[in-house]
C-alpha cells in the first residue's frame, strides 16, 4: 500500500542557485506513453540525464568529492585521478573545477569523441587506454590511473569501484527520489549495472522501505560477466561491444549482486535501437545504456498486471553519441540497421535513391569476389612494431591487419599511427603490434554487392573482407566441446580496387557499344599489390568521426598528405 514520503533533500530549489551543483539529482520522472501502449502497467523513466552533466553519474561525482573534503582526505589544489567509462571522469570535473581540483582522467578508446571532448572543455586532462586490455593490465585505464598515482605528488584516486559514496549517492538521493516521486509505489525496479553503485544504492534503500514486494532487475551487456548465475555469462562472454557505461569483466567492489532480483542480457543491436526508438516515440534525448534498460523492461514489465509500476532508470544523454547510434551511417556501418535507412532523406525530398541509379550500373550487383583481390599480408599481435614496420616498407604499404588463430581479425596498424607513436617516445620499436592497432574498421563478407563498396568508401579509405569460421574447442576439463566462430581475413579492399575494376569494365562496355557485341564484364586481372594505400586515403580514414572509438592518428598531416607525400615524411607531433 502506498505511503506519503517526505521531499527528499534538494527538491525545493531556490529561485537562484548558489553553483552549478545544486542542479545534480532531483531528475524527473516522466511516463512512457507510446512504446507501453500495449502494456497493462505503468512504466515511469526516471531521467538522469537531467542532472547538470547529463548523466546519473554526476550523483557520485559530487558526493565523492564533498565527502573526500569532509574527511580531510583531499584539499584544493590536490589532483583527482579517475578511470571511467566517461560519465564519472565529467561528473568528477564539474565539481572539480568548481571546488578547485585538478583532474585527470584515464578513458578508453572506445569512448565516444563527444565525452573526451566535453572533458577536455572541463578543463580535465585525458589519457586515453586500449579498450582491450584487461582490468588488471598495467595498459588499462585502471592500470594506467594507478601508475599516474604513484608519479603524482599529493594525488589522490576516489576510484568509484571501491568508494562507498558511489551507492550512498543513490540509497541517499535517487532511490529517495523514486519513492517521493512515486508516493511510495514501486512494484519493480529496472537498472542498467556497470560499477553497481546505482543498483546497489538504489535496491537497498527500495527493498528496506518496501521489502519482497519490490523486483530489482539488473541489466547486463552480452560481454560482461556481472550477471549471476554466472552460466548467464556465457554468450559472448568477455567479447568486446558497442554500448557504453555499463559491464565489466571484473566484479567491483561496490556491486552487491544480493540486492538484484533477476537480470536480463542485452546485445548492442537490441540497446542502440531501443536508444533511437525512446528518442523518436517518446522524446527523450538518452544514450545507449538507456536503451539496454528500457529493453529489459519491455521484456519483465510484461509479466506486471493492471495498477502495477515499473521504474527503468535512463542514465545519460544522447550528447555523448552524436557521431555514434544517432547517426545513420553508423548503425549501418557496424550492420545494426539496413543499408536502405540510407535512402529515406532521399525519398523524403522526392529524390530516387541512390540504389536506383546504382542498380542500372553494370558493376552494382557484382560481390567483392569479382575483384579477384590478392592475397593480404598479416601480422600477428605479439609482433614488435619494428617487424610490421619493415613488412610495410618492403612491400610499399601503409597498413597491415593484425590477426590471431584463435580470435581471427583484431585491428589494423598503420605506418602513421606507427611512427606517430615511437617519434613521440609513447612506443618502443619492440612494442607489439596489439598495443599499437586500431579495433574499429569497416569490414565486410564475401558476398558484399559492390554498390555497397560505393558507399563505404565515402567514409573509409579501405575495408577489411572476411569469411566467417566456426570451430570445436575441446573442454579442458574432458567437457563438451564448445563451437566457435571467428572472422578471417581473405582480403583488403580499398577505392583503387573499386575504381580499377570499374573503369576496366567500362572500357569493355565501350567496345561493346562500338562493334554491336555486349560487354565482356569479365572480372579485373588481379592487381599485383599489397595492401596499399595513399596518405591521403588513410589520414582521410583516421581523422573520420566515424572512427570515434578509435584514437586517432596524430602522426599524419592531411595537408601535407594531400600533396601526396609518403606517410612517414609527414609524421609529425601532435600541435
Amino acid at each position: 500500500m502506498s505511503q506519503a514520503h517526505a521531499p527528499p533533500p534538494g527538491w525545493e530549489r531556490p529561485k537562484i542557485s548558489s553553483s552549478v551543483l545544486d542542479h545534480i539529482g532531483v531528475t524527473p520522472l516522466v511516463r512512457i506513453n507510446k512504446m507501453a501502449r500495449d502494456y497493462d502497467c505503468e512504466i515511469l523513466a526516471k531521467c538522469e540525464f537531467f542532472n547538470a552533466g547529463g548523466s546519473v553519474k554526476d550523483r557520485i561525482g559530487k558526493r565523492m568529492i564533498l565527502e573526500a573534503e569532509k574527511s580531510g582526505r583531499i584539499k584544493p589544489g590536490d589532483t583527482l585521478i579517475e578511470p571511467t567509462s566517461g560519465n564519472t571522469g565529467i561528473g568528477l570535473a564539474i565539481t572539480a573545477l568548481i571546488r578547485g581540483y585538478r583532474m585527470i582522467i584515464t578513458l578508453p578508446e572506445k569512448m565516444s569523441t563527444e565525452k573526451m571532448n566535453m572533458l577536455k572543455a572541463l578543463g580535465a586532462e585525458i589519457i586515453r587506454t586500449p579498450t582491450e586490455a584487461a582490468w588488471d593490465s598495467p595498459e588499462s585505464h585502471i592500470g594506467v590511473a594507478k601508475q599516474l598515482h604513484a608519479q603524482i605528488p599529493h594525488s589522490h584516486i576516489l576510484d568509484q569501484y571501491e568508494n562507498p559514496s558511489n551507492p550512498m549517492a543513490h540509497y541517499d538521493g535517487t532511490a529517495e527520489e523514486i519513492l517521493y516521486q512515486c508516493d511510495g509505489k514501486v512494484d519493480m525496479v529496472v537498472v542498467g549495472v556497470g560499477t553497481g553503485g546505482t543498483i546497489t544504492g538504489i535496491a537497498r534503500k527500495l527493498k528496506e522501505k518496501l521489502g519482497s514486494s519490490v523486483t530489482v532487475v539488473g541489466v547486463d551487456p552480452k560481454g560482461s560477466i556481472l550477471a549471476v548465475p554466472d552460466k548467464l555469462n556465457d554468450e559472448k562472454r568477455l567479447e568486446s561491444y558497442l554500448v557504453e557505461g555499463i559491464g565489466y569483466d571484473f566484479i567491483p567492489a561496490v556491486l552487491d549482486r544480493s540486492l538484484v532480483d533477476e537480470w536480463v542480457k542485452t546485445d548492442d543491436a537490441e540497446s542502440l535501437k531501443m536508444s533511437r526508438r525512446l528518442i523518436k516515440e517518446e522524446g527523450l534525448l538518452c544514450g545507449g545504456s538507456s536503451g539496454a534498460a528500457m529493453h529489459a523492461c519491455l521484456q519483465v514489465a510484461r509479466r506486471l498486471g493492471a495498477g502495477k509500476r515499473a521504474v527503468v532508470i535512463l542514465p545519460d544523454a544522447t550528447r555523448n553519441y552524436m557521431t555514434k547510434f544517432l547517426d545513420d551511417e553508423y548503425m549501418v556501418a557496424h550492420q545494426l540497421e539496413p543499408r536502405s535507412l540510407l535512402s529515406t532523406a532521399a525519398s523524403l525530398l522526392h529524390q530516387p535513391p541512390t540504389t536506383t541509379k546504382e542498380a542500372a550500373e553494370w558493376w552494382a550487383s557484382k560481390t567483392v569476389i569479382d575483384l579477384n583481390l590478392p592475397s593480404p599480408i598479416t601480422v600477428t599481435p605479439t609482433m614488435a612494431c619494428s617487424e610490421a614496420a619493415e613488412i610495410m616498407r618492403e612491400h610499399g604499404i601503409d597498413q597491415l591487419p593484425v590477426v590471431s588463430d584463435i580470435a581471427g581479425v583484431l585491428g589494423v596498424i598503420t605506418l602513421g599511427h606507427l611512427s606517430a607513436k615511437i617519434l613521440q617516445k609513447q612506443a618502443s620499436p619492440n612494442t607489439p603490434c596489439a598495443k599499437l592497432m586500431f579495433t574499429q574498421f569497416a569490414q565486410v563478407p564475401l558476398s558484399t554487392r559492390l554498390s555497397e563498396f560505393s558507399h563505404i568508401f565515402e567514409r573509409d579509405a579501405f575495408c577489411i573482407v572476411t569469411t566467417p569460421m566456426r570451430h570445436l574447442d575441446s573442454s579442458p576439463n574432458g567437457g563438451r566441446a564448445k563451437w566457435h566462430e571467428k572472422h578471417v581475413i581473405v582480403g583488403v579492399c580499398t577505392q583503387v580496387d573499386l575504381l580499377k575494376f570499374v573503369m576496366d569494365g567500362s572500357d569493355d562496355a565501350t567496345l561493346g557499344q562500338n562493334d554491336g557485341r555486349k560487354p565482356t564484364q569479365e572480372p579485373a586481372q588481379r592487381i599485383e599489390r599489397g595492401n596499399a594505400m595513399d596518405c591521403a586515403q588513410l589520414s582521410q580514414y583516421q581523422a573520420h568521426p566515424f572512427r570515434g572509438g578509435v584514437t586517432a592518428c596524430t602522426g599524419v598531416d592531411p595537408r601535407r598528405c594531400a600533396s601526396g607525400e609518403s606517410l612517414g615524411a609527414c609524421a609529425r607531433a601532435p600541435s
